[in-house]
């Protein structure tokens, strides 16, 4: 039995005879009727049939020149759909709010909302391993106290977030919490972020960009010891304030 790759070079041959063809004896030219059209498909495949001794594999032969036409035709279609953006927004609950009516990014402007306290609380996790787990509790990592500089990194970075993020408001933060904690049983640092602002868009970035560059120090100070670490686990915990209301996660 030949292997389909026999049908290839064939099947090759017989789509440049058709471009080779004039218009008006093509197989596949438009001026073509339907029936014609499936009466040559038909002797094509009978052809290569006979010379192989077995009908050509789905895929290979002239009628998967016919379907992958009609694929691309259906295609082409589609990229020319003009689809109602806010509609799609609508449907996926609350909408998008960082997709304009057109389908581009876009900065919300906040200037009609209300003035409310917001607070986010976000977490993390870094897997150490045990050995660079024993070196940060004994504070004896080569670039100095992890947990300390990555402390002051996270409560950096959550300042930083409107710089850091592109669609994000620079705002004025009133409180920012970071803490880290070693955990034995799995040789982990657990990360703990928290935000707090007065204003009219939340702080969940500013929380979990805390978190996550603390995380980042936390590997940048014992890289040396291990490329083994993980950051896992970036999270948002709750949240308050603003038109949503409160949110807690459960579990």
């Amino acid at each position: 039995m030949p292997s389909s790759s026999f049908f290839i070079q064939p099947a090759m041959h017989l789509r440049r005879i058709g471009r080779a063809l004039p218009s008006s004896r093509r197989f596949f030219s438009n001026k073509s009727s339907s029936h014609d059209l499936d009466n040559a498909i038909n002797d094509l495949n009978k052809e290569m049939e006979f010379v192989f001794g077995e009908p050509p594999p789905p895929g290979l032969g002239a009628n998967s020149t016919r379907s992958n036409n009609n694929n691309c035709n259906f295609m082409a279609q589609e990229t020319h759909l003009n689809p109602d953006h806010a509609s799609v927004r609508d449907s996926l609950g609350g909408g998008l709010t960082h997709v304009g009516s057109s389908g581009e990014a876009q900065m919300v402007d906040v200037s009609e909302k209300s003035t409310s306290k917001r607070t986010a609380i976000a977490s993390c996790k870094v897997l150490l391993g045990k050995k660079v787990f024993d070196l940060v509790s004994a504070n004896q990592v080569a670039k100095g106290d992890v947990l300390g500089v990555a402390k002051f990194a996270g409560i950096a970075g959550a300042k930083n977030t409107g710089s850091l993020i592109p669609l994000c408001h620079n705002i004025m933060l009133t409180h920012v919490r970071v803490d880290l904690r070693l955990n034995p049983k799995d040789c982990s640092v657990e990360i703990e972020g928290e935000a707090a602002s007065t204003g009219k868009t939340g702080v969940e970035m500013e929380a979990l960009t805390a978190v996550s560059v603390a995380g980042l120090t936390v590997y940048d100070m014992c890289k040396a010891a291990s490329k083994d670490i993980q950051i896992s686990n970036v999270r948002l915990e709750s949240k308050t304030g603003g038109k949503s209301g409160d949110w807690f996660r459960h579990g």
